[in-house]
């Protein structure tokens, strides 16, 4: 058995506004083991061009000479800061032979020497935040030289690129590259949530409480969004046949649903919508392409109507949602206390095939989505709001998290997790918002059984 473990932070094109000018470096950091993180934006293919990439390189090139001139400037600091550490080497030797003397004599020159010491200790203590500053510095050298190398790589390929290439080929490499990294994300095994970031705010619409999401099982030029305002009295369901028309508001087909939805907590999991009837534990199949229901059925002992809601109300009683793994659904009963119940549906014929009991009170939870068959639950849905408690399906266990997240519009009445786009949608007070999450993965080899 032979595996690599590694964090994976991505942001793909369909989840982006514009990405127009060829490849771009979205941000970079560093984690808590040193090691550097970079999350790059691919373009969208009809955008890719030799202008475009002579603009890019030129950016580049300026954020590598920035970054030189940074490194001149710490460098200096540094070799400043290192003059200090040897003056301070200096004065220990001398605080040694200090110590010798005073054992040899320390009877009659106690006193003086002893003076000594305290004055040479004072002149010490400005020394130590120069040495504090002098490590931070030494950890951001590491850090530019490694951006630096990595960018220096980047910039050599594009050269390579536009000097031997012509755009048909670049464009063929381009979609080589795009299919080799798909092909690479397929061996990732179903990863745990360790860190979540953003919000990227998408758009500023509707009300303060609703749902927007996309198809986890759609294709990759299948991009279609759905936009569902309000939590009850509403059955008009918006389609936009991408992000970019999402936010300009061309859209491109309504759909009038047979009846009223109750809460926010909707999904749509290959190709249809699925959505908890207003008023009842039922849950409704609707098919987007034939225009009807496919299948209904109660969640046996479900609460319903704000007997168990998120913390924030709004009939969110039910919870419908999907991962890598299926469809699922989140509720809590009277024979479980209240507490969380997890089910997991056939897709079409909403049976329940299995469930799993919880000791997290439903009407504590601000919000909560599923990741590769693991319940996540946030402690609220107001500002500091984070990741709590989460509970395995795989395992039947639980524990206690801390996974802090940006509540930018300090109120979120929908979170719920795309296994596509490798993201969460949020609809937080009137703002439809994305975070992005980093899951820690394990890399499925040739020689795993």
């Amino acid at each position: 058995f032979s595996s690599s473990v590694f964090y994976v932070s991505l942001w793909f094109p369909q989840t982006q506004i514009s990405p127009k000018e060829g490849w771009q470096v979205y941000s970079s950091a560093q984690d808590p083991d040193g090691r550097c993180i970079c999350t790059v934006v691919a373009p969208e293919q009809n955008l890719c061009s030799r202008d475009a990439k002579s603009r890019q390189l030129r950016q580049l090139l300026e954020k590598v000479q920035n970054m030189s001139q940074s490194i001149e400037v710490l460098n200096l600091r540094t070799q400043r800061d290192f003059q200090y550490v040897l003056k301070m080497e200096t004065q220990m030797k001398g605080l040694k032979a200090k110590f010798r003397q005073i054992e040899d004599d320390r009877k009659t020159l106690m006193t003086k020497h002893f003076q000594e010491l305290k004055e040479k200790m004072d002149e010490l203590l400005p020394l130590i935040p120069v040495l504090e500053q002098y490590k931070t510095d030494a950890k951001l050298i590491t850090q530019f030289k490694e951006e630096i190398r990595n960018l220096s790589a980047v910039l050599t390929g594009i050269q390579e690129e536009i000097g031997a290439y012509d755009y048909e080929e670049l464009h063929q490499r381009v979609l080589s590259l795009e299919t080799r990294l798909r092909d690479c994300m397929k061996k990732l095994t179903c990863g745990k949530l360790m860190k979540i970031t953003g919000p990227v705010t998408v758009k500023t619409s509707g009300t303060r409480f609703g749902a927007w999401m996309t198809d986890p099982l759609a294709s990759e030029k299948n991009n279609r969004v759905w936009y569902m305002d309000s939590y009850t009295n509403n059955k008009i369901v918006r389609e936009y046949k991408s992000i970019a028309d999402f936010v300009s508001g061309a859209e491109s087909r309504t759909y009038n649903l047979p009846f009223k939805w109750a809460g926010t907590n909707h999904v749509v999991y290959n190709g249809s919508l699925y959505f908890n009837k207003y008023q009842s534990n039922i849950i409704i199949k609707y098919s987007f392409d034939m225009g009807r229901v496919l299948a209904q059925r109660s969640l046996e002992y479900a609460g319903f109507h704000n007997v168990y809601p998120y913390t924030w109300g709004g009939f969110s009683d039910i919870d419908l949602m999907a991962d890598e793994i299926g469809l699922w659904a989140v509720y809590a009963t009277n024979q479980n206390a209240g507490n969380i119940v997890i089910s997991q549906l056939n897709q079409d014929t909403l049976e329940v095939m299995k469930s799993w009991s919880t000791g997290y009170p439903k009407r504590s939870a601000g919000e909560s989505f599923m990741i590769c068959g693991t319940l996540y639950v946030t402690n609220s849905h107001l500002t500091g709001a984070k990741v709590y408690y989460s509970y395995s399906t795989k395992t039947s266990t639980y524990e206690y998290t801390d996974i802090p997240f940006h509540n930018q519009y300090f109120h979120i009445s929908m979170l719920d997790y795309n296994a596509r786009d490798r993201a969460l949608y949020a609809w937080n007070n009137g703002h439809q918002v994305l975070f992005n999450v980093t899951l820690f993965h394990i890399i499925k080899t040739e020689d795993d059984t």
